[in-house]
């Protein structure tokens, strides 16, 4: 089978498409026939090296975090999944070597994945599995937002910010988004309540929050600052800067500045699937690649201005 692999350490051309064996599913496990996958932060800061400490320095290293397809085969012990279901799921950071998602099939096990929400296609569910899932856990269970608290979502047209922004809608906050002017329509429409320009808003001008989901991992300690008393701050874009940020704000007990690593496995991806049912989260795409040019997909995540998810298509192999 075809899978992304990365071979070393640095820009988007390091990425190769490798010839390689099929993997089976063990006890517990399943095999999916992905047809899609997205482009997440973490898949570019491994490329990279940033994350040599976790990632390790052994090659070749998997791509893609993310994917939704079609289950391909079971192991033993696996009764919530059969041959033919359209699922969803993330690959465990640790399962990287030497395949992950961006694959003609990946080995998952079954707790890691859920049936995909029928009304979306792969394309669709793929933006949303890593997106979906670290917003609803940063809002739900790392800052507990509770309805008619005021919230800010700093780089709120990016895939986790669009999704931030629905699912704080949904909850019942008053929502301020922070990102591009002209992005302000489709922000208004997923259900902000005020949409703030970062080009031309000064940190010291805006809030307070009772709630700030931050997706930057910049100027942590100056957005810190807007909380109201009482105010939690959750941060999913990790920097080196945004690590010492976190460790500085311990000392600043609810106000400190919370993160954590989304590694959602089957109740979190059923939850997120049920607020697409509800209509209360939708799927926003910024661009679809074929596999082939998964390099270029890296490329434009890397130059910025992601409106939504970048996903990629994997040719449909026989399940």
């Amino acid at each position: 089978m075809k899978a992304v692999q990365i071979m070393g350490f640095g820009a988007a051309d390091v990425l190769r498409i490798n010839d390689v064996d099929r993997p089976a599913p063990g006890a517990g496990e399943v095999l999916v026939s992905v047809e899609a996958s997205s482009v997440n932060g973490h898949d570019v800061i491994v490329r990279a090296g940033e994350l040599k400490m976790v990632s390790g320095r052994r090659f070749p290293i998997g791509v893609g975090l993310d994917f939704a397809g079609i289950v391909a085969a079971t192991g033993a012990g696996v009764e919530s999944y059969r041959v033919g279901d359209r699922v969803w799921g993330m690959v465990h950071p640790r399962q990287r070597h030497t395949t992950a998602g961006a694959a003609e099939y990946v080995v998952v096990s079954a707790d890691r994945i859920a049936h995909a929400p029928a009304d979306l296609s792969s394309v669709e569910a793929a933006s949303l599995v890593v997106a979906g899932s670290t917003a609803l856990i940063a809002l739900r269970d790392s800052v507990r937002l509770k309805s008619g608290e005021r919230v800010l979502v700093r780089g709120a047209a990016g895939g986790v910010g669009t999704a931030a922004v629905q699912l704080a809608h949904a909850m019942g906050g008053h929502v301020t988004a922070l990102a591009r002017d002209r992005h302000a329509e489709l922000l208004t429409d997923l259900g902000a309540d005020e949409v703030l320009d970062y080009g031309s808003t000064p940190s010291d001008r805006i809030g307070p929050f009772d709630v700030i989901v931050d997706t930057v991992g910049t100027e942590l300690h100056c957005y810190r600052s807007r909380l109201a008393k009482g105010g939690r701050m959750v941060t999913v874009g990790l920097s080196a800067s945004a690590i010492a940020a976190i460790a500085a704000s311990s000392v600043h007990g609810s106000r400190r500045i919370r993160t954590f690593s989304a590694n959602p496995e089957t109740p979190v991806l059923r939850d997120v699937a049920g607020h697409v049912t509800s209509g209360a989260l939708r799927p926003v795409i910024d661009s679809v690649y074929p596999l082939a040019d998964i390099a270029a997909a890296h490329e434009a995540f890397e130059r910025g201005g992601v409106v939504g998810k970048h996903v990629v298509t994997v040719p449909r192999t026989s399940v």
